[in-house]
C-alpha cells in the first residue's frame, strides 16, 4: 500500500513551529487565554499533541488518535463564536510563519476543520427540540 501525500507542502518542522507560535499567542490573547490555561496544564505536551492532530491532518502521519471534537464538546467553557478568534489568530501566525502558497492551504483546512469542530460545540448547546441551550 502506497502512502498517502501531503495534502500541500509543509513539513513536521514547520507544523511544530506554527503550533508553537500560535499557543505563544493564545497564552496572551484575552479570550482565549484563559479558555485554555482552565484545561491545559502542560503547554509543550498540549503543544505536542496539536502538531500530532495538524500532522496526520496534512501529512497523513498517523501518530494522533484523539477525538476533538468531543474534547471541545467536553470542554464545558468553548463556545461557538470562540471560533473566529480561533482562526483569525491562527490565519495570522500561518501568514506570518508560511509562504502564502503553505499558509492559504493549511488556512483553508483549518477553517474546514474549524466548522467541524463549531457544529459540534453548538450541537452540545441544543436542548429538546433542538433550541439553543442559554447559558
Amino acid at each position: 500500500m502506497t502512502a498517502l501525500p501531503p495534502r500541500f507542502d509543509v513539513t513536521r518542522d514547520d507544523i511544530d513551529r506554527v503550533v508553537t507560535h500560535f499557543y505563544d499567542l493564545v497564552r496572551q490573547h484575552p479570550g482565549l487565554g484563559p479558555v485554555f490555561a482552565v484545561h491545559v496544564t502542560d503547554w509543550p505536551a498540549h503543544e505536542e499533541r496539536v502538531a500530532d492532530f495538524w500532522a496526520n491532518a496534512i501529512l497523513h502521519d498517523r501518530g494522533y488518535d484523539g477525538n476533538p471534537v468531543q474534547v471541545h464538546r467536553a470542554a464545558g467553557n468553548v463556545r461557538p463564536g470562540m471560533f473566529d478568534a480561533w482562526l483569525a489568530l491562527f490565519d495570522k501566525v500561518l501568514r506570518e510563519d508560511l509562504r502564502p502558497d503553505q499558509a492559504e492551504a493549511w488556512s483553508a483546512l483549518a477553517h474546514k476543520i474549524g466548522r467541524t469542530f463549531r457544529a459540534g460545540v453548538m450541537e452540545k448547546m441544543k436542548g429538546p427540540g433542538g433550541v439553543p441551550i442559554l447559558r
